[in-house]
Parts: C-alpha cells; sequence; structure tokens
C-alpha cells in the first residue's frame, strides 16, 4: 500500500501532517519541503480514490535504525485497521529496528497511542528524551522513543538519541 511521495504531492502531505500532529511537533511547510533533497528521507504516503493522500509515513534510513518520523490516517479512516497494517507493512520493509517518538502517557489519547503501537510491535523505552525544537518559532516537546525488537538499553538508547539529534534535528548531542 506505501507508495513513495511525488514531489508534486507535498502540499498535501503537509496538510494531513496539519491535521494529525500539534505545531511543536512539524517543520514549516517550507522546512518540511525542503527534505525532500535529504538522501536519507523518504516520504511514504497511501492513496485513496482520485489519487488523494488518506495516510502518510516519512522515515529516516540511518544507518543503524529507520526512525519513523511522522505516522498520520486521514482522520475519516482511522479505527479501520489501516495504521496497523501500514505499521506492518513497514516492519517487513526493513531489515533493521524501527523507532519512533510517542508523547508521554499523561493523556488518555497518548495512552492508546502507546498501546496501539505496543500492540504492533513497538517496545517503550522510558529513558528521558526531549524532541528538539523543529524551528526557532517551535518549542521543543519532551516525548518518549518506541523501538523494534525490544526494549533498548541505557547505551543503546543514547547512540539512538545521539543520531536523532544529529541526523534528523541537525542538533550538537
Amino acid at each position: 500500500m506505501l507508495a513513495r511521495m511525488r514531489r508534486d504531492e507535498h502540499d498535501a502531505l503537509y496538510r494531513l501532517m496539519l491535521e494529525s500532529f500539534p505545531r511543536d511537533e512539524l517543520r514549516s511547510c517550507e522546512d518540511q519541503r525542503a527534505l525532500l533533497d535529504e538522501p536519507t528521507y523518504l516520504p511514504f504516503v497511501v492513496r485513496g480514490e482520485g489519487d488523494e493522500i488518506v495516510a502518510l509515513m516519512t522515515v529516516w534510513e540511518l544507518d543503524e535504525v529507520v526512525f519513523l518520523e511522522h505516522f498520520a490516517v486521514s482522520p475519516a479512516l482511522r479505527g479501520g485497521g489501516l495504521g496497523s497494517r501500514l505499521l506492518s507493512e513497514l516492519i517487513e520493509r526493513y531489515d533493521r529496528p524501527i523507532c519512533l517518538e510517542v508523547e508521554l502517557p499523561e493523556t488518555e489519547t497518548a495512552r492508546r497511542r502507546i498501546g496501539f503501537y505496543r500492540r504492533n510491535g513497538f517496545y517503550l523505552n522510558e529513558y528521558d528524551y526531549v524532541q528538539p525544537a523543529y524551528g526557532k518559532d517551535r518549542e521543543s516537546v519532551p516525548l518518549l522513543i518506541m523501538t523494534t525488537g525490544g526494549e533498548v538499553d541505557e547505551t543503546a538508547f543514547a547512540r539512538l538519541r545521539d543520531a536523532l539529534y544529529r541526523e534528523v534535528y541537525h542538533c550538537p548531542t
């Protein structure tokens, strides 16, 4: 189901991102578009009727891990199993662990989201982690990291965090 996003679909992809994520968990539209020139950044989409983008997964193919940065399903299609099928397809696609960020389990929505990822093969790593600010007009966000293949120890977590900070967020570790 997952297909590479075409460059002319960027605005549609970004609209779904705006519907699905808090402002501080997104880059500006221009900064997001600039990622299309990054060789390790891959935006995948699912197209519905009329080629409308109904789901997205943006990933970074890093040396030791694949980082699922953004994952969203159109609100009209949520709860129907599409998200689980897409995660399964992503996990089958790669021969290395996949990681993603989740909000702290402080709300019912955040707890349900963590449960969804757990049911789909991810493990929660309860080490302190902060997503760096996506821009000067954005705030950093305390989050947690989930991984496939099991929980990671503190040393592996530090390597993972440092790789994300360096390769994805372009900030010092």
